[in-house]
């Protein structure tokens, strides 16, 4: 499959050869205004990336183009590199990713790099230990096709516990990290060091501002981290509910909250079976909730029939964003990453009620 792959990325590369490169990510010169002579060029993947990046790099002063590859609202899940995408990456001084099962595609395109200089980061791969498995809870329901490596567990009528486990994101086959890193504000200040440092890598002469922006940033992080801690702390209940796809474990780990969802994070699914909606049914009755919590979209059936199975019936829905369909647009009208973690934040704070 592998070797297919390549030999497909090989065309797409040959393909864009013959056409044009222009714009069509965030920060190409059309949308962004950025001298086509900027001194470094940046790719990244997805919003929160690019937009750490750019706070690293000095925003719109920077003398850098960067440039988002996912930017039209398509999840991380199911994106495909187009040919333009595979151009931008083979050119780049600096390429930065999240690593995770999604990005599988990503060594395929490296293989197809012109610039043999360019500097590569792996978030995940940067984490290191503080990259976690998959986890499935209690009542979660489990894809057929996914082995998370719980099943004895299961059988066992146990819960796997992944906090020890001694592997680096990628080791091994068969494990499956949660990818969704940037939904933790820690994981964004790590991050922000790796970012300065390849960006320094790659422009020594602008070291020093890429570290002090860096500093700048995680400061700003920091100041909102504090403020989700308080919210944790004072809320009336620690325990969230989520009617969806669970991509927020990083953040619930960061702040001592325990969970229940109908999938994990990365599934698939769309429909959850008569057991796991009476299991998140029983749950909130039985801890209380007044809430049960969705990601971003507008399909909030299971959260409706969760609260429809009830005893009170009068649940309120909230939406966490998970900045997985943050499009262009989105950016252009002024969203960024702590825009975002700020709103999630008044979300959290209901939920906890």
């Amino acid at each position: 499959m592998k070797k297919i792959t390549a030999i497909i990325l090989a065309a797409l590369l040959m393909l864009a050869g013959l056409t044009a490169c222009g714009g069509g990510s965030i920060g190409s010169d059309e949308q962004s205004g950025s001298d086509s002579t900027a001194s470094l060029s940046v790719v990244t993947t997805i919003f929160p990336v690019y937009d750490w990046t750019r706070n690293i790099a000095g925003m719109d002063d920077a003398d850098a183009d960067i440039n988002m590859l996912i930017d039209s609202g398509v999840d991380l899940h199911s994106y495909q590199p187009s040919a333009e995408d595979i151009m931008k990456i083979s050119e780049c001084d600096v390429f930065i990713y999240v690593g995770g099962e999604s990005d599988e595609w990503v060594e395929d395109a490296l293989g197809e790099a012109v610039n043999k200089d360019m500097v590569v980061v792996n978030l995940m791969e940067a984490l290191g230990d503080r990259a976690k498995e998959e986890e499935v809870v209690e009542g979660m329901q489990e894809e057929d096709e996914h082995d998370h490596g719980e099943e004895a567990e299961h059988e066992n009528g146990e819960e796997a516990d992944h906090e020890d486990a001694e592997h680096e994101p990628g080791d091994e086959e068969g494990l499956e990290y949660d990818e969704h890193i940037w939904l933790s504000l820690r994981n964004a200040s790590a991050l922000a060091d790796v970012i300065a440092d390849a960006l320094a890598e790659a422009d020594e002469e602008n070291a020093d501002t890429y570290k002090a922006n860096a500093a700048a940033y995680k400061e700003k992080l920091a100041a909102l981290d504090a403020e989700y801690s308080k919210a944790a702390e004072e809320g009336s209940t620690h325990t969230l509910l989520f009617g969806d796809r669970f991509p927020f474990r990083y953040m619930t780990d960061d702040y001592g909250l325990d969970y229940y969802a109908a999938f994990v994070g990365c599934s698939a699914e769309t429909e959850a079976s008569f057991e796991t909606i009476a299991f998140l049914s029983g749950k909130v009755d039985e801890l209380g909730l007044k809430s049960v919590v969705t990601i971003e979209g507008t399909d909030h059936s299971i959260a409706e029939s969760i609260i429809n199975n009830t005893q009170s019936k009068d649940q309120t829905i909230l939406t966490l964003d998970s900045m997985q369909s943050t499009t262009a647009d989105d950016v252009a009208a002024g969203t960024t990453y702590l825009s975002v973690m700020e709103s999630n934040l008044d979300v959290l704070r209901q939920a906890l009620k």
